[in-house]
């Protein structure tokens, strides 16, 4: 008998075929080649018919170049950090898709000479805060930080609370981050307690800026106090108010979280954000704040290697400049409607174990830390979890009490199809 692994198509023969070889030019050779070899390997194991290798390979191809997978985030946390934090709007994934290209990002189209990098964007962020002097943008929210202790107090003190020395993430310290630019920590107070006198006594000639710092990721509850931005603007010095979550201005829902407007009101120097959080933006470091220092922040040598990239700035000023970004929307949403919606996903899934309950969403994020969000989610029996997170969409939910929750707190409602189908296909 002849040896059927024989019939294996040839590796040419299969770029060749017209039904894969299209998939060259949008995929790259590599990608293509790596699912014809896995596909002859499937064959030569007994797994797939020689006559099925071409389909067996058009099966393996990936959606698209990159690794990165769609989640429909059904977990409840609307800015979730393994997420990817805010989702961008249709405005802001039209720039992103704009800009791809060649732009004008650091050219002016009607002198034909260089402009100012960033232009719209920066003009954009100024148009949200008027009570900022000036504003820059920086890679990230650490980055920000960064720059005001490489540019304010180089080789001198940073004032800080005990209670504000806090973790990011991912084993980053803020601490940390600042010791590595060469300025020093002078810590005031202690962990639940600290006075404006105590930021007082510590502030002297060698003092750089006092640092205030949200915490943003967790709660200090019982015998507490904190001196208030107003008063550490009364100390000479300069303050830079780390806000954290990138919330521009106040929001009814969130009444205990500092946003830039209200800071910088109550006098601080320089504000710093995050974009892609509460702001519902790309990932970016905002520094809003006094004209003269935003531009000292500006004009320091480092600010070259944390400035951002032209998708950024696109998708930074269709955020500000568009229609509501998703997860403003997520926090506005009424639990009506979110209860509306789960009813009508119940209905499609005739045959599912699939419930309306009641139940409770987060911020996320670093933001608002105890903050409940009354919601609604789709009930599925727990082994749906793994079986959602693995399909076509991915669909991340969480798991409480034995039960797969779909909170459709953080599911936009133009994904609520998308949703019935990855239930009705795990059935």
């Amino acid at each position: 008998m002849p040896d059927p692994r024989r019939a294996i198509p040839r590796t040419d023969a299969l770029l060749a075929e017209p039904r894969i070889a299209k998939f060259a030019e949008t995929l790259g050779r590599d990608l293509v080649k790596a699912a014809i070899q896995a596909a002859q390997q499937a064959a030569r194991a007994g797994e797939i018919a020689p006559g099925d290798v071409v389909d067996g390979v058009l099966a393996r191809l990936p959606a698209s170049a990159a690794s990165l997978r769609p989640v429909i985030n059904a977990t409840g946390v609307v800015v979730h950090t393994n997420l990817g934090r805010a989702p961008l709007s249709a405005a802001a994934l039209d720039a992103l898709v704009a800009a791809g290209g060649a732009t004008d990002v650091e050219f002016d189209l009607a002198t034909g000479e260089r402009a100012r990098r960033g232009r719209g964007a920066l003009a954009a962020l100024a148009a949200a805060v008027p009570a900022a002097g000036a504003v820059h943008v920086v890679n990230n929210n650490a980055a920000a930080l960064l720059l005001c202790a490489l540019a304010l107090a180089p080789g001198r003190e940073i004032v800080v609370s005990r209670g504000e020395l806090v973790e990011i993430g991912d084993g980053f310290r803020i601490p940390d981050l600042l010791a590595s630019t060469g300025a020093r920590l002078r810590e005031v107070g202690t962990t639940n307690r600290t006075s404006v006198r105590d930021y007082a006594d510590a502030v002297g000639p060698d003092t750089g800026f006092v640092l205030k710092v949200h915490p943003s990721n967790y709660r200090v509850a019982g015998f507490t106090s904190e001196a208030a931005l107003s008063e550490l603007a009364g100390l000479g010095m300069p303050v830079v108010a780390d806000i954290g979550s990138g919330l521009l201005a106040p929001h009814p829902l969130l009444p205990d979280e500092p946003d830039a407007t209200s800071a910088l009101r109550a006098g601080a120097t320089v504000v710093t954000a995050s974009g892609d959080k509460l702001l519902g933006g790309p990932q970016a470091g905002l520094l809003l704040g006094d004209a003269d220092v935003v531009e000292r922040l500006r004009r320091h040598p480092a600010a070259r290697a944390l400035r951002v990239d032209k998708l950024t700035l696109a998708a930074l000023e269709a955020t500000l400049r568009g229609p509501r970004p998703p997860v403003r929307a997520a926090l506005d949403a009424s639990v009506a409607s979110l209860r509306e919606r789960a009813e009508n996903l119940v209905r499609a899934l005739e045959g599912v174990d699939a419930r309306v309950v009641s139940c409770v969403a987060a911020v996320g994020g670093g933001g608002a830390p105890g903050v409940e969000l009354p919601s609604v989610a789709v009930s599925l029996p727990a082994r749906y979890a793994a079986a959602l997170r693995t399909g076509e969409p991915a669909v991340v939910g969480r798991v409480e009490r034995d039960r797969c929750l779909l909170d459709l707190r953080t599911v936009r409602p133009e994904e609520d199809a998308k949703l019935r189908e990855a239930v009705r296909r795990c059935g």
